[in-house]
């Protein structure tokens, strides 16, 4: 560790910090100083988290499960004394299934799961954090994407339940002031190992897994950039640090190429003008 970060000597609770977007949060906040907790469905994950040194400790647990979260809240608190940041990082994605094309004997289960894990999961969350958030006038960091902004990021299913996630910080940035801030950052597009919905029979898919998955990303946005999992930390050190950050709540860092760049597009105008959808 080192005295030199932003976040220094910050403990910081992390839900599905396992792959992607989470995982690369979890290894900057260590890098940063960070004592970080971590909670995962993936014993995988877990075993490799756990073995990044004491810096680091991992429960396995689901995200839809308040009971995981306490048990995640404890442990943190148990091994570093307190919680002073939570971030939310678990999520599942519905790889552009329309409504159309959703299976009628499948659209319950499919949305229960989609807004269990992605919506519900962040409440959660921070339910189970919150005692300890106003011990020490903690922050809280939660993950919305592009698809909690613009169509085309997602099916109904993810779209739908990113807007929600949108909804959830509004709302509790105004419940938690003045004592706790609430933050979110919203990736773009990213290369990464986003699993699809179980109840879409897409449990063993990855957003990275996809045919020319960058060059797709690319032309959604104005700086023609492909992110991956590590392009996006910053945003998150930055609204975790309490000392630069006392001020802002209810905030937003879009961290998606430029997205709200884009202006009027011809929709008639085909590849010529690029992708339109904000994947």
């Amino acid at each position: 560790m080192t005295s030199a970060g932003w976040i220094s000597d910050k403990v910081v609770l992390i839900v599905g910090g396992g792959t992607g977007i989470g995982r690369a949060v979890v290894e900057q906040f260590v890098t940063e100083g960070a004592s970080v907790g971590v909670l995962d469905r993936s014993p995988t994950a877990v075993t490799e988290l756990n073995s990044l040194g004491s810096a680091v400790l991992a429960v396995e647990g689901d995200a839809r499960n308040l009971a995981d979260h306490r048990v995640a809240v404890a442990a943190t608190v148990e091994r570093y004394g307190r919680i002073d940041v939570l971030i939310t990082c678990a999520g599942i994605f519905d790889y552009f299934t329309s409504l159309e094309e959703l299976d009628e004997n499948t659209i319950d289960s499919a949305f229960a799961e989609m807004f269990d894990i992605n919506v519900k999961g962040s409440m959660l969350a921070v339910k189970a954090a919150l005692p300890e958030l106003k011990k020490t006038g903690g922050n809280v960091v939660l993950t919305i994407s592009n698809a909690g902004f613009y169509p085309g990021g997602g099916g109904p299913l993810y779209t739908a339940s990113k807007f929600a996630v949108r909804g959830l910080m509004l709302q509790l940035s105004s419940e938690l002031a003045p004592h706790i801030r609430v933050n979110a950052v919203a990736p773009g597009g990213t290369v990464t190992a986003l699993r699809g919905a179980d109840a879409l029979g897409m449990s063993g898919q990855q957003l990275a897994d996809v045919p020319d998955i960058a060059d797709l990303i690319r032309v959604t946005n104005p700086l023609n950039v492909a992110s991956v999992p590590a392009d996006h930390v910053w945003a998150y050190v930055y609204l975790a640090s309490k000392e630069r950050t006392r001020s802002v709540t209810g905030c937003v860092i879009h961290s998606d190429g430029g997205l709200e760049s884009r202006g009027l597009v011809r929709l008639d105008a085909g590849s010529a003008a690029g992708d339109v959808t904000g994947r």
